[in-house]
Order: C-alpha cells, then sequence, then structure tokens
C-alpha cells in the first residue's frame, strides 16, 4: 500500500541518519578514551583502531534501539506537525493502524539487536580484553618507550630504558626503581639484556651500581657490579576473563549464578526493550503542532534514559540476590509492554480524562 510504503521510506531516511550521528558521537568517544589509555601503556598504539571496532561493536546494541526510537518518534511527530495525520485519520486510519508497516520496518534491525545483545556483545568484549592482556604480558623491556619512564606488568618495579637494539631484548642506560617490603632498591647499569632461565625471564645487567635503603631504620647501602640479574614479575591480573559481560549467553544460561542471571536478564532486556520503546514511540509521537517537537523529543529521550537506567539497575539487583530473575523481567518489560499497548489504545480512541470529566459533569436537560 501507498500508505505504508510512505511511511517506511521515511522511517528509513530518519534511522539512517540518526544512526550516522550517534555512531560518529560514539566513536569520538571511544576514540578518546582508547587514545587516554594508549598513552598510560594500557593499549598497544599499534592496535587503537582495532579496540576502539570492537568497543563501537560493543555500543552498537544502544546505538540501534536509540535511532529505532528517534526515527519512529521524529516521523510521526513530523506528520503531525504537517497536518498529514489529520489525513489518515480522516480516512478512517487510527494510530494503532501505524503499528503494522513500522513493524514491517524494524524487524530486521529488531533481530540485529538481539544478535548484538546475544552473541556479539560478549564476543567484542573478550576480542578486546584479549588485545590488552596480550599487551600487558610482554616482557617489560618491550613495554617501555625509549626515554620513558614505565611501571612492570605486575607494578612492582618501575624501568628506564634506552633501547638501541632491533630485537628490544638488549637496551643501555637501565634505570630500575622496586619496594619489596622496608626495602627500596635504584639500580642503575650501562646494558641490561633479557635472558630465559629455567622458564623464568630475568634481566642481566652489566657494570652498574644498587643502591638500598631501609625505609624503617633510613639505613643506606650502595653496591657496586659488573653482573646482576633481576627476576622480571610475570603476574598479570587476569580475573576480568571470567567477568559475565565475556562470558557467552549459553554459559550463563549453563552456570546460572546470581551475576550470570543479572547478566543474562540485561542481554535479554536490551532486546525487549527495542521492542517496548517501539511501542511507546507511537504513543509519544501523538503532538499539538502548537506545543513544537521539542518537546516530544526531550520527553521521549526522558522515557528511553529511565528505561535503560532501570534495566540496568535490575542487573544490581538481580546479581546481588535482591530480587529474582523471571520477577524483574515480567515486572519490567511486562508493564512497559501493557502500558504502551494502553497508551497506544487511549490514543487510538481519542481518549482523555478532560473528555471523561467533561462528560460526567455534565448536566442532564429537563424534559417538558
Amino acid at each position: 500500500m501507498l500508505f505504508h510504503s510512505s511511511l517506511r521510506k521515511d522511517l528509513a531516511r530518519s534511522f539512517g541518519a540518526t544512526v550516522v550521528v550517534l555512531s560518529t558521537i560514539v566513536m569520538t568517544n571511544v576514540l578518546i578514551r582508547t587514545l587516554g589509555e594508549a598513552t598510560v601503556g594500557g593499549v598497544n598504539p599499534s592496535e587503537i583502531m582495532l579496540v576502539m571496532g570492537f568497543s563501537v561493536l560493543s555500543h552498537l546494541t544502544t546505538i540501534l534501539t536509540l535511532s529505532l526510537f528517534i526515527s519512529i518518534v521524529s516521523t510521526l511527530s513530523r506528520m503531525y506537525a504537517d497536518s498529514e495525520m489529520v489525513i489518515w485519520f480522516s480516512s478512517g486510519r487510527g494510530l494503532a493502524s501505524f503499528a503494522r508497516p513500522v513493524f514491517r520496518f524494524a524487524w530486521p534491525i529488531l533481530l540485529t539487536i538481539a544478535a548484538l545483545a546475544l552473541v556479539v556483545w560478549p564476543w567484542s568484549n573478550r576480542q578486546a580484553q584479549d588485545l590488552t592482556d596480550r599487551y600487558a604480558q610482554r616482557n617489560d623491556i618491550e613495554r617501555v618507550a625509549p626515554g620513558q619512564f614505565q611501571e612492570s606488568a605486575g607494578g612492582k618495579r618501575v624501568f628506564f630504558i634506552d633501547k638501541e637494539t632491533p630485537d628490544n631484548k638488549t637496551g643501555t642506560n637501565v634505570f630500575v626503581s622496586s619496594i619489596e617490603g622496608d626495602i627500596e632498591s635504584i639500580t642503575s647499569a650501562r646494558q641490561g639484556k633479557i635472558e630465559i632461565q629455567n622458564g623464568e625471564r630475568i634481566l642481566n645487567l652489566n657494570f652498574g651500581q644498587q643502591v638500598l635503603r631501609n625505609t624503617r631504620t633510613g639505613d643506606v647501602r650502595v653496591i657496586e657490579f659488573n653482573d646482576y640479574k633481576v627476576v622480571i614479575d610475570p603476574d598479570v591480573n587476569t580475573n576480568s576473563v571470567n567477568a559475565p559481560s565475556m562470558t557467552s549467553t549459553l554459559d550463563l544460561i549453563r552456570n546460572p549464578t546470581p551475576r550470570h542471571m543479572g547478566e543474562l536478564a540485561w542481554r535479554l532486556g536490551l532486546g525487549l526493550a527495542a521492542i517496548n520503546l517501539l511501542l511507546l514511540a507511537l504513543a509519544l509521537s501523538t503532538s499539538n503542532p502548537r506545543v513544537g517537537q521539542s518537546y516530544h523529543t526531550a520527553l521521549a529521550l526522558l522515557v528511553f534514559v529511565v528505561y535503560y537506567n532501570m534495566i540496568n539497575v535490575g542487573q544490581s539487583w538481580i546479581g546481588s540476590g535482591r530480587v529474582s530473575f523471571i520477577g524483574f523481567l515480567v515486572a519490567l518489560h511486562g508493564g512497559v509492554f501493557v502500558l504502551a499497548l494502553l497508551w497506544i489504545a487511549a490514543r487510538h480512541l481519542n481518549f482523555s480524562w478532560r473528555n471523561m470529566l467533561s462528560l460526567g459533569l455534565k448536566k442532564p436537560r429537563l424534559q417538558t
């Protein structure tokens, strides 16, 4: 029908423009954050684009949901402002008749949102964390840029090295500062080399001196050496690998701990929220041209923010055991679904409390 095709074309144009704008904003924020992590040694500078790509991919669920919501509200609000809705209503079309063409337009987007939340979200988080962990697990000589102070992987030592060899295993003008218990040591050497002995990575220093200071008593000792070996701390924190946000959906179901159920409720909630927001957009789009479109856009954004915050709060409540998994899904998403249907029915039937009150207060006429 001409009615359906024209509405879907308007929705497609608005949806595409909104996706581009929101993606640009998110990519800019992620790029700034990734560059900040790269400057402190948390991300490999050569892998910034990969990390940024995985981060944006994890935010794509929210981007698509918000874009779909805004596109429906803005398109239908424009039709009210241009008096196109008056024509459709005069031809016998109510607000509920817009649900069918809107769902025909939105169903591929809804399936994409569900796939992103259930499959792509944990995969992208794992990939980004793998890149970060792999960069953190490299040996300490490789972690240090020439002429810069750098903390070791375990956070127990500070290195300063001038690297001159292409294999990155030998450095000159080595400086190592470490604290172990009450002993603070400052070691400097002309040259340092990485060696593997008994499965341990060792830094072999040549021609230097070491200053030992007892922080409790204040005693200082100076030692000169021709050959000195330091075991490089290999410990790297890998607890984030088991985080629920990086666990696949099937593993969440197989291991139903409170934290896993909270994460599963959050992922399922994203898909259910996309459907409910689509229905809410139909009800929120009803506008008075005299009021202006900005009012309804601000109200729609407020509804979106409150709804998404409730999903995040529910994840925390389920993870702490305060509410049940099924109870929260039914209460929040089922309640919003019923509210959206009642709101659309009221708009479709042109129901208002003012009309009901005026009918109730109307006095009956006297019969003569």
